[in-house]
């Protein structure tokens, strides 16, 4: 079989790998985000972090906030800000929809990834709820309990044959 060869179309180009640490994620969502030509460029070469960037809904739009992407080195005068605000392009329902979550239910959206659909840079979203201290401690406890028996069943295994 050949090896999976992965498409320069079809790539993460950041991940927020704390995002599932910190909080609980309910639901996802999946959107286009507006950005300048040079931010476009930038992203496709790596320069993206997701790190404390979160999403909020104004004035019935989506915006994603501190996301820095940063400047492109050949970008000259046409440069963009690092840490500009970015509008998420979504459809009317879900913006009300998460609108209306995040408003009542102290719910959070905060941005997983970025990665290439074809031709265009997507976001994905989640709402997320903010993880407590034990619940921390439950998941690095199960987390620990799920590697010791994997191992257990690994070491059984071995010594049958």
């Amino acid at each position: 079989m050949a090896p999976k060869v992965t498409d320069a179309r079809n790539r993460n180009f950041a991940q927020n790998r704390p995002a599932q640490h910190y909080y609980h994620l309910l639901e996802k969502f999946e959107a286009g985000i507006e950005l300048t030509g040079t931010e476009v460029k930038s992203i496709r070469s790596g320069k993206v972090s997701l790190k404390d960037s979160y999403a909020v809904v104004k004035r019935d739009q989506a915006w994603l906030l501190d996301c820095h992407i940063s400047t492109y080195l050949a970008g000259s005068y046409l440069n963009h800000d690092p840490l500009r605000q970015r509008r998420l392009l979504l459809h009317g329902e879900e913006i009300d929809k998460l609108a209306a979550k995040t408003q009542e239910k102290g719910l959070k959206l905060i941005p997983l990834r970025l990665y290439a659909k074809g031709n265009r840079i997507k976001c994905e979203l989640a709402l997320a709820k903010g993880k407590k201290l034990y619940d921390h401690r439950e998941t690095s406890r199960r987390r620990t309990i799920d590697r010791e028996t994997e191992q257990a069943i690994r070491a059984h295994r071995h010594r049958q044959r």
